[in-house]
């Protein structure tokens, strides 16, 4: 039978194409999205990004920073800074509409077929997996009070049940994906907004807004303050070189000043709001706990809301964490539907999750290990904005398909030796500098103060301008 629908482009683009809808389960993966099923505008990544940013861990970094001395306004400096790096979050994005892929399969012109099953493998899945079981013990943590509120007693059975569920509920939306999360995550911005206005008013109410640490640091003291601090608070934005997973089904047409400019807006202003929160309540409470403290100065009838709304919000960030982490496992080169790949990146988060809150201080290291995590997100996240620039974000969706030898992206071996080199000597830059679990020889050297963001980003950045050239004009 004929289609009733007139063939006409003007209202097509009008029309949510079937493979893409909030109802079924997503049918692409790492495969190229043709131009008949592009669809949307830049503002839907807004909310995307706006719901995984307001988080309980925005709260307890906020209040870090005026634990470990800083003063309250030094703090707000520091996370306006911070959170800048989401420009370059908005940047990447603007790769997925110009090649109807996600990022895992567009850092093959980086790194080679080969060199990315790598990148992808380290930089996407494993890291992914870690921060996936961290935020789950977190909104874990926050169920189980609310458990405990409605009179159940919480034992070993309550809490393996608690975090089966968080995480069933997080990966339903992982596996339907892209249209459900585009959906789902307006309303959830809404009543997250909501809730954290409540907190704004009762935190402000208590709020010393002229803080000063008893014994402020001074001198190369506050500037290691000040850099550890910025680079603590970037560390989220550089975590997401993903950001073209959410925005690759856009039409190739969609304003590139638009995408960076909804998905950065999107993420900037409730980290900032979020994170500020934490700092101006440690003015206040103790927010080594942030968790309990916060209770102690909100109306009552509103704690069950809050706990409520700091797992919705962990569900919110784990959900784009985990459709990004099964992507990168097909990418790695397993030949499974993302739907699979989803669950299996699910089930090995909450046995982290599992082992981690009940056996031993597991999680405690994999959080000591994320620390360093700078040290490679600043050079990838480097190289793959250098690359748009270079390459003025023209890429061949399909040509990035091609995984054979005869692919213009095998390069040599399988490996762009540009891409490989400058991350591999922007992240060793990056180490020597680092001062978080050790003390790096040029960090001992200026007193600790920790350089490996910028250092890290701008030698892989100028590495790659210098020597990817010819790579680029070979395969623009």
């Amino acid at each position: 039978m004929a289609s009733t629908i007139p063939d006409d482009g003007a209202v097509r683009a009008e029309v949510t194409p079937p493979a893409d809808r909030p109802g079924r389960i997503e049918a692409h993966g790492i495969d190229h999205i043709p131009d008949s099923e592009r669809h949307g505008h830049p503002r839907e990544l807004f909310s995307v990004w706006a719901a995984a940013n307001v988080n309980y861990l925005s709260l307890v970094i906020g209040g870090a920073l005026v634990l470990m001395g800083l003063s309250l306004w030094q703090a707000v400096g520091v996370i306006v800074v911070g959170n800048l790096f989401w420009v370059l979050t908005g940047l990447l994005a603007t790769s997925g509409p110009a090649a109807g892929a996600p990022s895992e399969v567009i850092t093959r012109a980086l790194y080679g077929v080969i060199g990315n099953r790598v990148n992808n493998a380290i930089g996407g899945w494993l890291v992914s997996v870690c921060y996936f079981a961290l935020n789950l013990a977190a909104a874990a943590t926050a169920a189980f009070a609310l458990v405990e509120k409605a009179g159940i007693t919480v034992n070993v059975p309550i809490e393996v049940t608690v975090i089966v569920v968080i995480a069933a509920l997080t990966l339903a939306i992982s596996v339907y994906g892209h249209a459900l999360i585009i959906k789902l995550y307006l309303p959830i911005t809404l009543a997250l907004a909501g809730a954290f206005t409540v907190v704004a008013l009762a935190v402000f109410k208590h709020a010393d807004f002229s803080y000063t640490p008893a014994e402020p640091a001074r001198g190369v003291a506050l500037w290691t303050l000040l850099l550890a601090g910025t680079t603590m608070i970037a560390s989220g934005p550089l975590s997401y070189t993903t950001s073209a997973d959410f925005s690759r089904y856009l039409p190739r047409t969609a304003s590139k000043k638009a995408i960076i400019g909804w998905t950065a807006l999107g993420a900037f202003v409730p980290s900032v709001v979020v994170c500020s929160l934490g700092a101006f309540a440690a003015t206040a409470v103790d927010m080594t706990d942030p968790q309990d403290a916060l209770q102690g100065i909100l109306p009552g009838w509103f704690v069950p809301v809050f706990l409520l709304a700091l797992v919705l919000g962990t569900i919110s960030i784990n959900a784009l964490t985990a459709y990004s982490a099964g992507l990168a496992l097909q990418a790695v080169g397993l030949r499974v539907r993302r739907t699979v790949s989803v669950l299996f990146d699910g089930t090995v988060a909450v046995a982290l999750t599992l082992y981690g809150l009940l056996v031993s201080n597991f999680l405690d290291t994999v959080s000591n290990a994320l620390q360093v995590i700078v040290v490679l997100s600043g050079p990838l996240m480097a190289v793959y904005a250098t690359d748009i620039l270079l390459r003025r974000n023209r890429y061949d969706g399909r040509a990035l398909s091609d995984e054979t030898p005869g692919s213009a992206f095998w390069f040599t071996g399988g490996v762009n030796r540009a891409g490989a080199l400058a991350l591999v000597v922007g992240v060793a830059t990056a180490a020597l500098c680092v001062n978080t679990l050790y003390t790096g020889p040029v960090a001992s050297a200026l007193g600790g103060a920790d350089l490996s963001l910028p250092v890290g980003m701008a030698v892989a950045s100028g590495l790659y301008a210098l020597l990817g050239r010819r790579a680029v004009a070979a395969t623009s």
